[in-house]
């Protein structure tokens, strides 16, 4: 087993898993009021005064590890110690970053040329293409979905310095850009991390922040043979999870995955139905 994950990465996951669901299922019935299930997800929260605490409550928690996230960034461009001693722009573009470099671009080319037969399947490092854009894409979010948030929730402070129908439009990109996220992630996110064929039904590392070295090698070939040549592989060799780290992994796995499909299917049925 070699880890791949730190306890940071899975405690802001694991936060930022629960709060997403808690907003998604106190907002929903806001999105879809006039839906035949809107009364009933309203009521289980206790009524729409409960769920807007509940929903505030999780955007405070988003924008504390929004924050420590920014605050990791900042830690690995300019203080973190890299073999090679790479400066921050270095750092930035390599392969131990999540921001796109010119590599994304020629794997999902090659990506494409591998769906149709025509070109083996590029060999990932660390990050692979997608999940650079699902990070990028909650990033993104962030800014858009929390901005509209705020001034939402504190509209008299925002109305010193901007006009009323600020707020109208800080309603409707608060409102539609919480619906793409959350479709998004349930749709997007899920398949790529847990669907796919290779991983269906549910990938724990982000629980566990442990993989077994073959998915290693064959999921992440370029990181293996750089951990190799730095010498630096058995640096990332740890235990089996235990059995309570397992059962807590699958239980709440599946939970959050369940909770989100019926989340699809709530916003599938107000749109087709």
């Amino acid at each position: 087993m070699y880890r791949r994950f730190k306890t940071l990465d899975i405690i802001l996951h694991f936060t930022m898993m629960v709060t997403f669901i808690a907003l998604v299922l106190t907002g929903l019935p806001l999105k879809f009021s006039h839906a035949p299930w809107a009364k009933g997800l309203m009521a289980f929260w206790g009524g729409a005064e409960m769920a807007g605490l509940v929903h505030r409550i999780a955007a405070a928690i988003t924008f504390l590890y929004f924050g420590a996230a920014n605050g990791y960034f900042i830690y690995f461009l300019f203080y973190k110690k890299l073999p090679g001693n790479p400066n921050p722009l270095q750092k930035l573009f390599g392969p131990e970053s999540l921001c796109p470099r010119w590599k994304d671009i020629q794997d999902i080319i090659g990506m494409i040329r591998w769906f149709f037969g025509q070109a083996p399947k590029p060999k990932f490092d660390r990050w692979t293409y997608w999940e650079k854009f699902d990070f990028l894409a909650v990033y993104w979010g962030m800014f858009a979905i929390g901005l509209s948030g705020l001034m939402l929730w504190f509209p008299e402070f925002f109305c010193i310095f901007l006009p009323g129908w600020v707020l109208n439009i800080a309603h409707i990109v608060h409102s539609d850009e919480a619906l793409l996220a959350s479709g998004f992630i349930f749709t997007v996110h899920f398949f790529n991390t847990h669907f796919r064929p290779s991983k269906f039904p549910f990938d724990p590392v982000i629980f566990t922040g442990r993989l077994p070295k073959y998915e290693l090698v064959e999921e992440r070939p370029e990181q293996y043979k750089r951990l190799v040549a730095q010498n630096r592989l058995e640096t990332y060799r740890s235990n089996y999870p235990s059995a309570w780290v397992d059962l807590f992994s699958n239980v709440m796995g599946f939970a959050m995955l369940a909770i989100g499909l019926f989340c699809i299917f709530l916003i599938g049925w107000e749109f087709l139905g």
